[in-house]
């Protein structure tokens, strides 16, 4: 038995295991979606995405150029690219264009020189990609997160290739912009990292402005602030249940952005709280990260730390509380626990509560919720939405000791040693 357990260990950290079980698992979802992509259907926002696509392709219209859209321009380079095999077959595209970010990110924690637990944080991600299969091969975010997944492993090597990935990524979806901030804020290379963003997100407006779309380049930001307060989301619990009991408040659909929306009550002026919350908490946490970086807590460990707060912070204060959210959490807490072991025992716990009541109110039990309010789907949402928040309380805390630490260690390096000390006797 005792020579059992390391032979087992051994085996399973060798990377062609690892690769094994990641294609183990992709190969499941490819056989539930068999049906649908035999059938030329799609799963999920994926029929968007081929509409989006082909409308370009087909028509010449392209959003987020030629008409306001509600993701940043550069979403639509996946969604063109998984119309390689064509209109019938583009669930096929959108699948393998995921699997190929995926085993990106695998490799990337396999191999990255600061990723010590690497092949633990692989079967992490792999784990949860299993978990949250349904959103991760239906969502424009499971292609963002694998992108993060590879950004935040090179930081410590190659930081300006990791602030090319992660500045891309955030054009395809907004959260890796909290990622950047981070990272920005923890590495003594912040320079060069801000350069190169700003070169990318100059090359990608100077594309827009020249093809006439500069009127919609930002027009996402308006979609978001045009939102109400979603049902799902973490500070719409109390809504929520006031809903489910029928006190005052009712939900009702969003047809133009297909959400369902609290409506009575204190949705409103929570709604219109929101945003101002997101900022203050974002600029506190990113002066907090900086504060740390002159105190020279580690910058592996301040962007670890850092860029979860920034991101949970990106969640908790959201108006929107859809379930591929908890995708970004899967991309920070995986690399969190390849650089930190068993220091984020608590986030990884917590990722896989979170990912499990994930699925199971979405997409498993979620009529019942829209239907008829079901009190023991909004009992599984409300612990989903408890975890995120004190996932949030934890991360905030582990900040807070990291810059405390370190503010120690910096006076008791200032105090004399015995041998320093001036004699006072004459």
């Amino acid at each position: 038995m005792k020579k059992l357990l390391p032979d087992l260990f051994t085996s399973l950290s060798r990377k062609p295991t690892v690769l094994i079980a990641c294609a183990a698992v992709h190969l499941l979802f490819l056989l539930l979606l068999v049906p649908r992509i035999a059938s030329g259907d799609t799963y999920g926002d994926v029929s968007l995405y081929r509409e989006w696509a082909f409308q370009g392709l087909t028509h010449g219209i392209w959003q987020g150029v030629d008409v306001a859209w509600v993701y940043p321009i550069a979403a639509m380079l996946p969604m063109v690219a998984a119309a390689a095999f064509g209109y019938h077959l583009y669930m096929l595209g959108w699948f393998l264009l995921c699997t190929l970010l995926n085993f990106g990110a695998l490799l990337a924690l396999l191999e990255g020189r600061s990723a010590r637990y690497g092949w633990q944080a692989a079967y992490l991600w792999i784990l949860l990609t299993a978990i949250l299969g349904p959103l991760v091969f239906s969502r424009v975010d499971g292609i963002s997160a694998p992108i993060v997944v590879m950004g935040l492993v090179l930081t410590a090597t190659r930081p300006a290739v990791a602030s090319l990935l992660l500045s891309a990524a955030t054009w395809i979806k907004v959260w890796p912009a909290g990622v950047v901030l981070a990272l920005v804020a923890s590495s003594k290379a912040w320079l060069r990292i801000l350069l190169t963003g700003t070169a990318l997100s100059a090359f990608i407006t100077a594309i827009v402005v020249a093809g006439g779309g500069a009127k919609n380049l930002l027009g996402f930001i308006q979609a978001q602030g045009d939102r109400g307060m979603q049902l799902e989301a973490p500070l719409t619990t109390p809504g929520l249940w006031q809903a489910v009991l029928r006190w005052g408040t009712h939900i009702h659909p969003n047809f133009s952005i297909a959400t369902m929306e609290i409506e009575g009550s204190l949705a409103a002026p929570m709604s219109a709280l929101m945003n101002p919350l997101l900022a203050v908490s974002v600029l506190i946490i990113a002066l907090f990260i900086l504060v740390g970086a002159r105190r020279g807590v580690g910058s592996q460990d301040l962007l670890a730390a850092g860029a979860l707060a920034l991101v949970l912070a990106m969640i908790v204060f959201n108006k929107v509380g859809s379930p591929q959210f908890m995708i970004w959490l899967v991309a920070v807490v995986c690399v969190g626990a390849a650089i930190k072991g068993r220091e984020w025992a608590v986030p990884v716990g917590s990722m896989i509560g979170i990912g499990i009541l994930t699925t199971l109110v979405y997409p498993i039990l979620y009529v019942q919720l829209l239907t008829s309010l079901n009190p023991g789907v909004a009992v599984l949402l409300t612990l989903r939405n408890f975890l995120v928040i004190m996932l949030f309380i934890w991360t905030l805390m582990k900040l807070w000791k990291l810059v405390a630490a370190a503010k120690i260690v910096k006076s008791e390096r200032t105090l004399p040693t015995a041998a320093q000390e001036p004699d006072l006797v004459q």
